[in-house]
């Protein structure tokens, strides 16, 4: 008995199991992205998150579609807002965790950018003012 004879599962039927299970997990990659945008969203008072939070959970598909079109545009604002938010987080720690240098430091650099001609007297005077008065 032939191998291929054995085999039922036509070429077909494969692509459309595979299409399906990725629209089933861009579904709920949407139905997550739609929940962390509801509770995310600082416009919306709680009984609106319940509300909103009830009609995707109870009716999915009307529910996250409404969604979509009623606050969608304002859903990437969120999430660029909230990247921003963690980026400055990010940076504030990391300099923080590096240490800020410390005015003697800060003064050798600008008398070495004088000296190799980089920044002019007057310039270097301005800048050691300003650390002088911090």
């Amino acid at each position: 008995m032939p191998l291929a004879s054995s085999y039922s599962y036509p070429l077909l039927g494969a692509f459309w199991t595979i299409l399906e299970i990725f629209l089933w997990v861009i579904w709920i990659w949407i139905l997550i992205y739609v929940f962390i945008d509801i509770f995310r969203s600082r416009d919306l008072s709680g009984w609106a998150k319940a509300l909103w939070f009830l009609f995707v959970l109870f009716i999915p598909l009307i529910g996250v579609l409404v969604y979509l079109i009623a606050r969608g545009d304002k859903m990437h604002e969120r999430a660029v807002q909230q990247a921003q938010q963690q980026d400055e987080a990010a940076r504030r720690y990391i300099q923080q965790a590096a240490g800020a240098p410390n005015t003697a430091d800060q003064l050798a650099q600008l008398a070495d950018l004088r000296d190799r001609g980089v920044i002019t007297a007057d310039e270097f005077e301005r800048e050691k003012a300003k650390l002088l008065a911090t």
